[in-house]
């Protein structure tokens, strides 16, 4: 299969705001009186802001209204942005501006896409905007992950066929999204999480282990 080309998350792909987003959660779950780690947060990655919230407030006695819930994302999402401003090109996994060099030397099509609606601001601060030919963020899209919407949107920017794309994700739902839009999926960091992926690589540090697929 020659693909033509490589869609990639943002969040824990690209760079690990992943941490960020952890932070902001857990600083308003604090608030909340609700219990939240790690291990909960993994259910997290992938999916909308108002969904994740729903997972948080799961362990809640509370109900909370429409309103209350869009707040309380709105709150964390403030939260979240002011952690990101300090975010440079350093924050650039090793390996990851060079494998996505490599693509654009090789003519293959890149493309971010991102449920969260500050990709465009995390993508300037790393300042790698012209590295993708086409970005798909929240705002694009109606359907969060696992829904392959936001895949197929990306393929439909890049103007290549999903059958010949190559989707790269860090979560469970983001891998089920790939998979549904016909594309090869390529997991990367906790092998339990990405474990439905086709290929399974524990970083992007050595970009010959995506080309060679290519």
């Amino acid at each position: 299969m020659n693909y033509k080309g490589v869609v990639f998350d943002l969040d824990g792909v690209i760079t690990d705001t992943a941490k960020y987003h952890y932070l902001a959660w857990k600083k308003l779950a604090d608030e909340l009186n609700i219990y939240f780690d790690e291990r909960i947060n993994e259910r997290l990655k992938g999916v909308s802001r108002l969904e994740s919230l729903e997972i948080i407030l799961e362990r809640s006695d509370r109900h909370f209204t429409d309103g209350e819930k869009e707040y309380y994302a709105n709150r964390k999402n403030e939260y979240y942005k002011e952690m990101i401003k300090g975010i440079t090109p350093h924050d650039i996994p090793p390996g990851v501006s060079k494998l996505i060099d490599g693509l654009r030397v090789s003519g293959i099509k890149t493309a971010v896409a991102s449920v969260s609606k500050n990709a465009y601001t995390v993508i300037d601060n790393l300042g790698i905007k012209d590295k993708f030919d086409y970005i798909v963020d929240a705002a694009k899209i109606k359907h969060g992950k696992p829904d392959p919407e936001i895949f197929i949107n990306a393929a439909q920017g890049i103007k290549v066929d999903p059958s010949l794309c190559i989707g790269i994700e860090d979560s469970k739902a983001g891998i089920e999204a790939i998979k549904r839009a016909g594309m090869l999926s390529v997991g990367v960091g906790n092998p339990q999480t990405v474990k439905e992926a086709d290929v399974i690589l524990k970083d992007l540090g050595n970009p010959d282990d995506i080309l060679k697929l290519l």
